[in-house]
């Protein structure tokens, strides 16, 4: 996988979120008893959305050049989108305008001192920055020891979407690793339709379609999704079973990059597992630091 196939993009989201949709969802009468279409027809969209047959079956080709902001706004109004598919779509359209339009910088694979100083601040919960791939770029003590199992992985950055889905540890780390595995999938499609010229982007997904059946079959459905907040099941290979709250912060002052922080209710089991695991990090620092088999 060389490059994205902008068309082909365009083309399968949209017949993809129409198809999902049916008349009586959409509000039209269902004349007659045997649609040859799955969900709605494109002269219903077309409808719906206030523009001509021909004009939506251009976009449906693939072409959204020239869409104004009204139009992909009707149209994802027919289409019933949802606030990430509306990006989306969005990002899909400005990424078929004229090429100054297309070119964005690419995602850092770095972050600035201050940045770094700001994870170390945070003690009492993991912390850790990545990009629109989802590669870890820096951590805390206390994220460095969470994601361990992800860390292991010897190259660099880690990638968190590569364990998903190549690492068998995943499933065992994951305890909704079905979950994660879509959210993993749709996250890094809406960073596809955002950043469409990012060569990196474009081998990791090329990587993860040849090593995995699943993920084909997941980024084929073209579903995307905003990751902000919400629980975290894991189960650590240290401490046991920890359900954490996160959020996911966009950082204003390093575009592209996000600050996700885990968090537990004090008084809870998980609360008494970040304590641990607190010390256990600690313990490890402390063995990394001393030489091997230095002993008085």
């Amino acid at each position: 996988m060389k490059q994205v196939d902008h068309r082909a993009e365009v083309r399968e989201f949209l017949s993809s979120r129409r198809a999902r949709i049916t008349p009586d969802q959409a509000g039209l009468p269902a004349y007659g008893g045997n649609r040859r279409v799955k969900g709605l027809r494109r002269e219903e969209v077309a409808m719906l959305a206030g523009v001509s047959i021909d004009y939506y079956v251009r976009m449906e080709r693939g072409n959204l050049s020239g869409a104004s902001e009204e139009v992909l706004d009707a149209l994802g109004r027919a289409l019933q989108l949802d606030e990430a598919e509306r990006d989306h779509l969005h990002a899909l359209a400005r990424a078929a305008g004229p090429q100054r339009r297309r070119l964005r910088r690419a995602p850092p694979t770095s972050v600035r001192p201050a940045v770094q100083q700001v994870l170390d601040a945070v003690s009492d919960a993991p912390a850790w920055v990545r990009n629109g791939r989802h590669d870890i770029l820096a951590v805390n003590r206390l994220a460095r020891a969470l994601y361990s199992p992800v860390l292991a992985d010897p190259r660099r950055p880690a990638n968190t979407t590569r364990f998903v889905y190549l690492d068998p540890a995943a499933q065992d780390f994951f305890v909704d690793w079905e979950r994660i595995a879509n959210d993993a999938a749709a996250m890094l499609r809406l960073e596809a339709g955002r950043n469409p010229n990012d060569a990196e982007l474009v081998a990791l997904v090329g990587e993860l379609s040849t090593r995995s059946e699943v993920f084909r079959q997941r980024w084929a459905t073209h579903h995307v999704q905003f990751h902000r907040s919400g629980r975290k099941r894991l189960h650590h290979p240290v401490v046991g079973r920890l359900d954490l709250d996160f959020e996911s912060m966009e950082l204003p002052s390093e575009p592209g990059l996000s600050l996700n922080v885990y968090t537990a209710a004090r008084g809870t089991p998980t609360a008494d597992g970040l304590t641990m695991l607190a010390s256990w990090a600690a313990t490890q620092e402390l063995s990394e630091e001393s030489p091997t088999g230095d002993r008085d």
